[in-house]
């Protein structure tokens, strides 16, 4: 289970901290086992430092007393949102005061124009709320699917469209805000500023000092003003000086960009923009970066949402793969591109605005004519060449080395004077490997690159190239050193060359007025150590083929069903890597075997092995892979695994009789005095013995085999009933639940289906449970059966092969070469539903697609049959992996009920009943919902009334979709 915490390792100060924070906090939120600080200790900058403690917070009141306990022996603390963050801002070797997992209010006001957000909420949640309002956040970083408010609002993250028109601090509207000494403020509300005036006068009138003493020095003034004149995220925000009079509102504003320096954001709220629904993209080619660059000041006023220029080494990298355009091969060496998109509220306009960018762009010929599309498909594949850049570089670069990637900002007149001295000095440091790309249209540009920071050799050449990059950028075109991606901490050591002596000079004064013992995220932002950008560099050793290419950005961890439980697939690799760090050096033992022997749980036992991860990862690594790897490294259990797999008919017949006396016995106790032996025996067992829930379905009764019709000219598909479906019916307290092998039956009879068994049917497996658990070659010798079965069944693969459970169709999609396995609710949609006519139910059904139907790209097909059968559904966004894992649910259910804690709240009222397409994930689903989950098929079957053509996808069409399902 949970690993002890190493308490008589830590410092005296945290020690006593730690017991000052026990006094208000659980245990199990004061963390200090070294697995734990490591991992959730990293973010995604190439920075490694490790806590002494991490906090897991959850209110501002919790925040104010963890600062008030750290300030008593001055300690440091650093606040942690998504971890995404490129420059080192949520990294701590003291105390790391952590959001995720909490912090996740969401309120909408005044019917999408605005909307309050904690800073707990990742942004492409929030956008999901607006969404059907037509509006969405200012900010649009690349990392939206992973980052969250906290760090978006504390970064001034902006990103490919928002420009500095619609970045956070143009759009924020009010904070709550815990000071470093806990002092409480709302901005919005004007008693709190009155109370926060009275108790810190201090504060208000240094800041109206500031603010006073930049308007009484007009050349000050007018730099900071033209500094903000581009993208602009060094230092902190002093446009809030010029921008504002009243110290609160220029409190607020200096927040944004603040990286958790100044104090503690609780709540924002945002004034929203619109989401315009129309948008075409066209794809530009030009000779080099220097025409790209002067194309790009033409449309500097020409009606487009962005403008992203990209080098030939940029689309190098990517032209190999699949889907890219053709053509990028044999682009001449040193050409570039422009992808461009305009947006507008309607096809008419779109239409105008395409016609006047084509206008302006056409001073700088092209390589070839540019052509806008404004089909999503088409567009989706431009775009995905730039989506692509980033991770090509990190799965290309050599193992060992990190992936940099750093942001500057040229001054429009520049760009293409300063893409020029960009590309020069990469190639005279010998990072030819190195791309350049970003957002034109704002002179921001990215430039990523490999480097090793292994040597002294190597840091020093990464040291020089950084020297002249600052000087080139900040001295010679004024430009900013970062855009968008915050000072952090390897610009801090450069922000007085960029900004001057006087304007660095205020930014340290600000520093103390609003932290004067200097304990909030020390390091960030101002730096005093010349150096510092080039400490604490983190490794990334050898680990294993699977995960060597991880660059650690975390974008997975939205999708990981153990993220509030355990680690998230980031952090399982943060630990691996630890583990075999040690390991090749022969390094402390000692600390091997604790990292080891705590993985286990953390690691290994709590990972549900779905592989969502890989469908976020930008190098597509699935640590699910990896944890089966590391199953089938161990020798135990491997004999009974022999066994079931060859007897497998007779395992099928022990699982059914072990149901059949669980129902018994429910039958003779009743639920209460059932689930209260249930705990007793698993507690005596210490977690060994599987813990049984009222859903735990009854046996499954035999699979019928129908009669077939056998007629000339029939309609025929193998169907195979997974050993699930053999194995499992309906739970008992579900008097509508039907076998799922009924349902499947039933519905290829009333479409004209013979349904067609492969012989030896009791004794066929998929192999997923014994994949799961590690087993490798029993798994691969079962699918080989299997698909032998099936080829025998299917004459060869003719015949069109169902299953009915979607992750065992999954699983022969990926193994099997002779067959096309179909998810049940895709032959649904593809095969029964134009021969059927459906009636559909009254009120809301919730819908959950399984992980492996949402690898298929199936999620909208099951939206579509779902749809066809229910007049509304709910496909909750808040719920991802179920976590119930086969039958982790019943060896480790506390991973279930992490998973699906918010599925009960993101029910729509009036719910009565869920869907989905896998057996096991049902069991969860309705133990944590309140609800019945059942099988898709069965809904299919209750609505469907015999043949009728080409009736069902009609009436799906004009289904009613719940908002932001």
């Amino acid at each position: 289970m949970t690993p002890r915490d190493d308490v008589h390792a830590l410092p005296p100060a945290y020690r006593a901290t730690r017991e000052d924070l026990l006094g208000f906090l659980p245990e199990e939120r004061v963390i200090c086992d070294p697995l734990r600080r490591l991992a959730l200790g990293t973010d995604a900058s190439f920075y490694r430092l490790v806590p002494q403690l991490v906090v897991r917070v959850r209110t501002a009141e919790e925040v104010a007393r963890l600062l008030g306990a750290a300030a008593r022996r001055a300690l440091p603390v650093t606040f942690r949102a998504a971890g995404t963050s490129l420059s080192g801002q949520a990294v701590s070797d003291s105390i790391l005061a952590v959001v995720a997992g909490a912090f996740r209010g969401a309120r909408i006001l005044d019917g999408g124009a605005r909307i309050v957000l904690e800073p707990g909420v990742i942004g492409a949640d929030a956008n999901a709320l607006l969404a059907p309002y037509g509006r969405k956040l200012g900010p649009d970083p690349a990392s939206i699917g992973a980052c969250m408010i906290g760090g978006i609002a504390a970064n001034n993250a902006s990103g490919m469209c928002c420009g500095t028109a619609q970045n956070s601090y143009r759009t924020v509207e009010s904070m709550k805000l815990v000071l470093a000494d806990g002092t409480p403020l709302d901005t919005a509300d004007p008693a709190s500023r009155a109370a926060f005036a009275a108790r810190r006068p201090d504060v208000v009138e240094g800041l109206a000092a500031l603010r006073d003493e930049i308007a009484a020095d007009p050349v000050l003034a007018r730099r900071i003003a033209d500094k903000y004149r581009i993208k602009n995220t060094t230092g902190y925000s002093l446009n809030a000086f010029l921008d504002y009079r009243d110290p609160i509102d220029i409190l607020l504003h200096l927040m944004i960009g603040s990286e958790g320096t100044l104090a503690f954001i609780a709540e924002i709220t945002f004034q929203t923009v619109p989401e315009q629904p129309h948008k075409a993209s066209a794809l530009a080619f030009y000779p080099d970066v220097e025409q790209a660059a002067r194309a790009t000041m033409l449309l500097e006023r020409a009606p487009v949402a962005a403008v992203e220029l990209m080098d030939r080494a940029s689309l190098r990298s990517v032209e190999g793969k699949p889907g890219m355009p053709t053509g990028l091969a044999g682009l001449p060496p040193d050409a570039a591109a422009l992808l461009i998109e305009t947006r507008a509220a309607d096809p008419a306009a779109l239409a105008l605005q395409i016609d006047a960018t084509l206008r302006a762009m056409a001073p700088v010929p092209t390589l070839a004519p540019v052509a806008f599309t404004d089909r999503k498909a088409e567009f989706e594949r431009l775009w995905d060449i730039r989506r692509g850049l980033f991770p090509a570089v990190g799965a290309a670069r050599r193992i060992g080395t990190t992936v940099v990637i750093e942001d500057v900002a040229f001054p429009m007149m520049h760009l293409a004077e300063g893409t020029v001295a960009l590309q020069r000095l990469m190639r005279a440091h010998g990072y030819d490997e190195g791309i350049i790309f970003g957002h034109a249209l704002d002179g921001n540009l990215h430039f990523v690159f490999t480097q090793d920071f292994a040597t002294e050799t190597e840091v020093r050449r990464y040291a020089a190239f950084m020297d002249e990059v600052c000087a080139m950028v900040a001295t010679r075109f004024d430009g900013s050193l970062k855009g968008e991606h915050g000072t952090g901490r390897n610009v801090a050591p450069f922000v007085e060359l960029e900004w001057g002596p006087k304007a660095h000079g205020l930014m340290k004064r600000l520093k103390a007025l609003l932290d004067p013992r200097g304990l909030l995220n020390p390091g960030v932002i101002l730096s005093d150590d010349a150096r510092s950008h080039l400490r604490n560099l983190k490794p990334l050793p050898r680990a294993h083929d699977i995960i060597d290419r991880c660059i650690e950005c975390g974008f997975c961890e939205p999708r990981c069903p153990s993220r509030d439980l355990t680690l998230t697939p980031r952090q399982r690799i943060v630990a691996r890597r630890e583990i075999a760090r040690l390991e090749a050096t022969g390094e402390d033992p000692e600390r091997r075997e604790r990292l080891e022997a705590d993985y286990a749980y953390l690691g290994d036992e709590t990972c549900a092995t779905d592989g969502l991860c890989a469908t976020a990862c930008p190098v597509g690594i699935d640590t699910g892979n990896h944890t089966k790897w590391l199953r089938s490294q161990r020798s135990g259990g491997r004999g009974a695994a022999e066994w079931a797999s060859e007897h497998f008919a007779g395992t099928v017949a022990g699982m059914r009789g072990t149901l059949r006396a669980a129902d018994a016995a429910h039958a003779v106790l009743g639920t209460r005095l059932m689930g209260a032996l249930a705990r007793g025996l698993r507690a005596a067992s210490g977690g060994k013995v599987p813990l049984w829930n009222p859903e735990m379905p009854r046996a499954s009764a035999p699979v019928a085999r129908p009669h077939r019709d056998g007629s000339p000219g029939a309609l025929r598909a193998v169907y195979f009933p997974s050993c699930i479906a053999r194995t499992m019916g309906p739970a008992r307290g579900d008097a509508e639940g039907v076998e799922v092998h009924r349902a499947m039956s039933s519905l290829l009879a009333k479409a004209g289906y013979d349904a067609v068994f492969p012989e030896g049917l009791e004794g066929l497996c998929c192999g997923l449970a014994f994949e799961s658990k590690g087993f490798l070659a029993q798994a691969d010798a079962k699918a080989r059966e299997l698909e032998e079965a099936l080829v025998a069944a299917s004459e060869g693969g003719k015949l069109p092969i169902v299953f009915d459970t979607s992750p065992c169709a999954y699983r022969m999609r990926k193994v099997a070469t002779r067959i096309t396995a179909l998810d049940p609710v895709e032959f649904i949609h593809r095969h029964l539903l134009p021969r059927l006519s459906i009636e559909r139910v009254p009120g809301p059904i919730a819908l959950h697609v399984p992980c492996s139907a949402v690898k298929l790209g199936l999620t909208e097909t099951f939206r579509a049959v779902a749809s066809a059968c229910a007049e509304r559904v709910a496909l909750p966004r808040e719920v991802g992996c179920c976590g119930f894992a086969g039958d982790r649910g019943f060896t480790h259910p506390e991973l279930n009920a992490s998973a699906l804690a918010p599925l009960r709240g993101a029910l729509p009222e009036g719910c009565a009943a869920g869907y989905s397409s896998s057996r096991t994930c049902e069991i969860g689903l309705s133990l944590h919902s309140g609800v019945p989950y059942r099988a898709l098929a069965a809904l299919v079957d209750r609505c469907a009334s015999g043949a009728a053509a080409d009736v069902a996808l009609a009436s799906a069409a004009g289904a009613e979709a719940e908002p932001g399902s």
